[in-house]
């Protein structure tokens, strides 16, 4: 078992740089690295209740473009871990895709010697991608 505090923090923040990671570049096999595959994905932002499984999820990953194959700058962070005991985590973290900006609540379980995402739920906004401004000839 994972030694308390600072050991169970830097393991979980491994996963979701990995997390990150399989969202920057749609990349399902990294994201089945961190989730259960009991995992749900859950979301009310656009009305009714959007519940998903891992089965679910996988494919609508899979087949978007990745933000990286757009050139897509990286956008994410880890706002908070907070450990709720040894075997048991929920992290707060904040990504961009295109013009929608997450706020993502995982929760996180240790079974089988790992750090697994075992729910994400989550918020979005919509927010204007940023492009260059256009030159507009000055006529005076």
């Amino acid at each position: 078992m994972t030694a308390p505090g600072g050991g169970a923090i830097a393991e979980i923040a491994q996963v979701l740089g990995t997390y990150f990671d399989g969202l920057h570049h749609s990349d399902v096999e990294r994201l089945g690295q961190v989730f259960h595959p009991a995992a749900i994905y859950a979301t009310a932002t656009e009305g009714p209740l959007t519940h998903l499984t891992m089965s679910e999820y996988f494919p609508i990953v899979a087949e978007r473009e990745a933000p990286a194959a757009r050139g897509e700058a990286r956008r994410d962070e880890i706002v908070s871990i907070e450990l709720a005991g040894p075997v048991t985590a929920v992290a707060r973290v904040r990504c961009a895709i295109g013009p929608k900006h997450f706020t993502d609540l995982l929760t996180l379980v240790r079974l089988e010697d790992r750090w697994q995402i075992i729910a994400k739920v989550f918020h979005f906004e919509l927010q204007p991608i940023d492009r260059p401004q256009e030159v507009r000839a000055c006529r005076t």
